[in-house]
């Protein structure tokens, strides 16, 4: 990419309308809200949405023939199409959506009521044991579920590149074979900050290989098409993604494997949640989200860039990508890093008296504990590069 400071300089005239559609960020301008990976906060539109819903035609979906109850049914059907779109379906006809309470559901719907009807004794799935705890947790416990059916299950660690954290796909290749049926992979990981490349996945293990992707760290951040990812299951949460919390999505391509159908009785969904994933999908779509990926990853890098010339910091990941001329690619929206000497717990408590909101601890990742500890800043498109530089001028002060 250009220099950061000339393409934030670009899209400025772009962002400040938007940034202004967010009540709570500008209700509270002396706080710099850094922790979007976490949650992201919701425009007006999507409050909006969910006002009308509630105060128009709150009923029941699929229970009821009365107007209220044929509406809401309508705005589920439609979310689902436009989930869809979202995503670049290019065979919306084959495909399917279920909405679920966030991707952690999401991915344990598969693995529970979708992974048993696909392997057989002695077949094996690859899982990162370096993502989230949510796309690592579910498959072991289908494969322990398995196990008292009789079912042996080989779980394999999906391998990944030395001090980047990045996905080696020459190392999946190597292990992977004609008993792998699935691979779980993160599309943008929510440490490391990284594109993960996921397209490489599809050239390491071939045609036939299942891949599951958790996407719900790119979703509302940068334009994602599952038609050029090539993958079988999307899964995200809305509340990253401008949606309220308690809401998500799992695509299904519907191409390998048996059909997605998930299990058990199907109480009643979240209307009002899905009313605000659908505003929130039309609003991302209108603001666009190549130039949200555009935005964000100039303000990581413009951290990024900061924090290589403080020796009081280390920054997880890639360090290649630490410089301002690098080829290398830069991070989407999330820059974790640590002090040499102040713990991670202290520095996020400095780091708010001072007005910055950030996450100060092992982020769910897997593998990890408190030891482990650091400080995340997740950025979305209504941060801005005043707060970036605010920040390192307290982190340098700090040195």
């Amino acid at each position: 990419m250009e220099d950061p400071a000339t393409e934030l300089k670009s899209l400025a005239s772009w962002q400040r309308p938007l940034r202004a559609q967010f009540p709570i960020v500008v209700g509270n301008p002396e706080l710099a809200y850094l922790d979007s990976a976490a949650t992201a906060q919701k425009p007006q539109a999507v409050l909006d949405a969910v006002h009308t819903y509630l105060t128009t035609s709150n009923a029941n979906a699929g229970r009821g023939s009365y107007p209220w109850a044929n509406t809401t049914t309508s705005l589920v059907e439609r979310t689902r199409e436009r989930v869809k779109e979202f995503l670049g379906d290019p065979a919306p006809e084959r495909s399917s959506v279920h909405f679920t309470s966030g991707a952690s559901e999401g991915l344990r719907t598969v693995a529970r009521d979708w992974l048993p009807g696909l392997v057989e004794d002695g077949d094996e799935i690859v899982v990162p044991y370096a993502d989230h705890q949510a796309n690592l947790a579910p498959w072991l416990e289908a494969r322990e579920l398995l196990a008292r059916q009789g079912v042996r299950v080989l779980v394999r660690e999906l391998p990944c590149q030395e001090g980047s954290g990045d996905y080696d796909p020459q190392a999946l290749a190597r292990a992977t074979g004609p008993r792998t049926r699935l691979v779980a992979a993160t599309h943008v990981h929510h440490v490391y900050g990284a594109d993960m490349n996921v397209h490489r996945i599809r050239e390491a293990v071939g045609p036939d290989v299942v891949i599951c992707l958790d996407a719900a760290q790119s979703i509302g951040h940068l334009p994602v098409s599952v038609a050029a990812l090539d993958v079988d299951f999307l899964v995200f949460s809305g509340h990253k993604a401008l949606a309220l919390p308690g809401t998500g999505a799992v695509w299904a391509r519907g191409l390998r494997g048996p059909a997605f159908r998930p299990g058990g009785w199907q109480g009643t969904p979240n209307t009002a949640g899905i009313a605000s994933l659908a505003a929130a999908l039309g609003w991302l779509s209108a603001a666009g989200t190549d130039r949200i990926e555009r935005w964000t990853t100039a303000l990581a890098s413009l951290l990024t860039d900061g924090l290589s010339r403080l020796d009081a910091y280390e920054v997880l990941g890639c360090r290649t990508s630490l410089a301002a001329d690098s080829a290398v690619q830069r991070r989407s929206s999330i820059v974790t890093f640590r002090h040499r000497e102040i713990s991670a717990q202290d520095l996020g408590f400095i780091l708010f008296s001072r007005g910055f909101m950030v996450r100060s601890d092992d982020h769910c990742q897997a593998g990890r504990s408190v030891r482990d500890g650091s400080v995340r800043v997740s950025l979305h498109l209504y941060n801005t590069p005043e707060e970036v530089e605010e920040l390192l001028t307290l982190l340098t002060e700090l040195q």
